[in-house]
């Protein structure tokens, strides 16, 4: 499922639909497992990125990893880590966990203006710019972060945006 909660910047959400789907397979560990993205304005990712990670300013990507509820983990054999810390990664929230699964990821949030911005200053198409952030955001849901690791999710992320053909 993909939304467009703004208004600042003009895309078509539902578009990204297919690639989204393209990604999920291209991610072994996220084969066969959904996820949602939803497109928000500079001051709701701020908000969000002042709530959930302490940082009181925009950020590009915000991933949200599901956590089923009881039931859920008992009947689907799927559970993450009970306690989690909060992320020291600058852009995502994430887990260390790396399992596939054919559950529900969780969530990606993407400022729609920041992505603007940023694509604006690399020369690049936006829709080059917001599928490079959904791609970001889907190894965080698969427990990636670049912040912790040697160099692991750069080396995958680059990787399956030559096998998405997203460079």
């Amino acid at each position: 499922m993909i939304v467009n909660v703004q208004r600042k910047v003009k895309l078509e959400a539902r578009g990204y639909a297919g690639f989204l789907a393209e990604a999920l397979a291209a991610i072994d560990e996220a084969a066969g497992g959904e996820a949602a993205v939803a497109f928000v304005s500079d001051r709701r990712m701020r908000e969000l990125n002042k709530l959930f990670r302490g940082k009181d300013a925009t950020t590009d990507v915000l991933s949200f990893p599901h956590e089923p509820d009881e039931f859920e983990a008992m009947s689907s054999g799927f559970g993450r880590p009970e306690a989690e810390t909060p992320p020291t990664d600058d852009q995502t929230l994430t887990t260390d966990n790396r399992q596939p699964t054919t559950a529900f990821l969780g969530d990606i949030v993407i400022s729609a203006e920041q992505a603007a911005r940023q694509a604006a200053e690399a020369r690049l198409p936006l829709e080059l710019e917001i599928k490079q952030l959904i791609l970001h955001g889907l190894l965080h849901l698969c427990g990636y972060d670049h912040e912790t690791d040697t160099g692991q999710m750069n080396t995958r992320e680059l990787a399956l945006r030559n096998k998405l053909g997203i460079e």
